[in-house]
Order: C-alpha cells, then structure tokens, then sequence
C-alpha cells in the first residue's frame, strides 16, 4: 500500500522503488560530482552566497552527511533534492558525492525538491508561490492536494498564491527578506499599485510591523475609498459575517451593504479555485423538497 504524503518527509510522498541493478532498496551510492546535473524544476530561485559558504565550511569538517536525491538520466543523474549541497560540494572540489536514486516523474521531482525545501524553511513565500503555480498549470495539481503534499492548511496556500498578484518590485523585497509573508498579505488589501509601493516604503524605512501596517492601511486609504465606507455605513455585523466567510471559504469576501441592500464580492484565482469555492456554497444548500423524495 502506498503510503500518502502529509508533509512528512521526503519518503512521504512516493513509495519507494528498486531501481536498476546497480542500486536497490535506495542504497548510498558514491558518483562523480560532474554526472549530476541541477534540477530544472527547482523551486528556488536565489541561492545566498553566504549561506554555500557556511554549508561548504560545514561539509569541508564533517562531510555530506545527507545524500543528494537524484534520478538517473542516461549515464549522468538529474538533482531533485539537495542542492545547495551540490553546490557547497563543488565548491570545494569534491569529486565523489553521496546520492540516492529514485525513479520519479517531473511531477514527483518538483512536489519532492518543494517539500525539502519548505521543511528546511529555505524558501521565500515568492518562490513557494511561484512552486504551487508551477505545480497547477503544469501538472493541473489542485490546492487541495498541494495543501496533503506540503502539510500546510489549504488557506495557506491560496493565500501564498495571493502574493504574485503583487508589482513584482514588491515581490522582489519579499525575495530579499525585507518584507514579510504578513506584510505582503496586509498589502493585498489595497487595489491601487502605487499605494502599496509607498507602503513598502514606510516598511523599510520605518521598520513597520504588521500591525503598524495594517493601521497605517486603515487610515491612509485614498479619499475616494473613504468616501464609498462612509456613504455605506458599514455596519459591525458587516463586518462580522464577512469574516465569517473569509474563513469557511478560505478565500478574501467584501461585503458592500446599502440600506437593507447590497452584494457580496467573492475572489477566485483559477478555475480550480473557482469550483472549490462552488463546491463549498452548494453543499451548505437545503435539500429541495423534490430530492428529498
């Protein structure tokens, strides 16, 4: 029986196989470090210099203590996990390193090199958003089973979606670490691009937290959004009930109200998306009195 992924490790998630002769039951094998080659669904995107250099450092006293995971291509093998240890490895010259060999799809190699590197807690929430896209458009993975996959609630990952709907320059300082996962979801409650660029500003160069944030966006919305809450008269149960459906379907919910009318705007990022969001409304439907027969 195959054993099903909850974020629990990188064996988690694809039984395991006997490969060729050369390897069986996924035994420790040493290569040349010129036959493997990087993996091109990597999900990371920047590698700090520094941290090679540390890890170098650390492999140069005591070795690579964990193998790469690889899956062989022809006479060379193909990264899926481990490289950053590659690279420290290289680095110092190396000419064996340790590797396991699976045999998996481009499906698995992305879905195993995403989990190692979200357990290690090595990516940014750009390059993590940018993985569960990939995974989506690529292979028609949905939220749900990345949420099974990576061990993180399905709100999460619509949320960390979210974030490429931000300017990429905002992007790029969630890249370097000078913004935040929290600021950057703060930041998508503004619709206007250049109204979130002087927010990011005041992040940097006020060192704002998030709740800093969060008020400065409640007082410092354009005049024009001010206005439309104040001719509405929002009122607090508004407020409640639109919280209450933020949270059962996982998604961002505005309610407008005026007087006794008003409508309920709903956000979906795919198609996926879209039926998730339709699945949960109809099943909280009344059965008719017909279908009750």
């Amino acid at each position: 029986m195959e054993r099903r992924a909850l974020g629990k490790g990188l064996g988690a998630l694809i039984p395991e196989k006997t490969v060729d002769s050369a390897v069986h039951k996924e035994e420790i094998v040493y290569v040349q470090s010129g036959q493997i080659k990087p993996n091109p669904f990597q999900p990371r995107e920047d590698f700090d210099p520094q941290s090679i250099e540390e890890l170098a450092q650390s492999i140069k006293e005591k070795g690579v203590i964990q193998p790469l995971l690889v899956r062989r291509r022809g006479d060379n093998y193909e990264l899926i996990a481990g490289e950053r240890r590659l690279r420290a490895a290289t680095s110092l010259g190396l000419k064996e390193i340790p590797i396991i060999v699976r045999e998996v799809s481009d499906q698995d190699s992305l879905e195993l090199a995403l989990i190692e590197n979200i357990q290690r807690e090595s990516l940014n929430p750009i390059e993590e958003a940018h993985a569960y896209q990939h995974l989506m458009d690529k292979f028609k993975i949905t939220q749900e089973k990345i949420s099974e996959v990576v061990g993180k609630a399905r709100v999460t990952i619509t949320n960390t979606l979210r974030l490429l709907k931000l300017p990429h320059e905002i992007q790029e300082e969630m890249k370097k670490g000078r913004i935040s996962f929290a600021h950057g979801r703060a930041l998508l409650e503004i619709d206007d691009a250049n109204h979130q660029r002087r927010l990011v500003q005041d992040i940097i160069s006020k060192g704002l937290s998030v709740k800093e944030l969060e008020s400065l966006i409640k007082t410092s919305r354009p005049k024009s959004i001010k206005r439309s809450i104040g001719h509405l008269q929002r009122e607090p149960i508004v407020a409640i009930l639109e919280e209450q459906l933020q949270h059962a379907l996982a998604t961002k919910v505005r309610i407008s109200k005026r007087k006794k009318r008003g409508h309920i705007n709903i956000e979906f990022y795919s198609s996926e998306d879209l039926q998730r969001i339709t699945n949960i409304i109809k099943s909280g439907l009344p059965i008719s009195r017909e279908e009750n027969k």
